[in-house]
């Protein structure tokens, strides 16, 4: 999955939780739980739905690692590559 498809299912996601948001002028570096003043539910939610959609699963330890669009994608990427192709 490329960056961009990643970026995509990211944004897909935030949408469901922050349907009014501009995910597309969100900075790639900002944190995006402050800039959609997302709670932790929300957040929670939006993770789920992310693992869901990707097939990834996301230990809770890993979390503060997703804080931003940029370490979203390295994180995703990095995992999806890593992840065993089922026959």
């Amino acid at each position: 999955m490329t960056d961009s498809e990643l970026h995509a299912v990211i944004s897909a996601c935030l949408a469901q939780i922050a349907p009014e948001a501009d995910v597309s002028s969100l900075p790639p570096t900002e944190n995006i739980r402050d800039a959609l003043d997302i709670d932790s539910f929300d957040f929670l939610q939006f993770l789920i739905a992310l693992s869901e959609k990707l097939g990834l699963e996301v230990p809770e330890a890993d979390y503060a690692r997703l804080s931003s669009l940029d370490s979203m994608t390295s994180y995703l990427s990095a995992h999806l590559q890593s992840k065993p192709v089922s026959p």
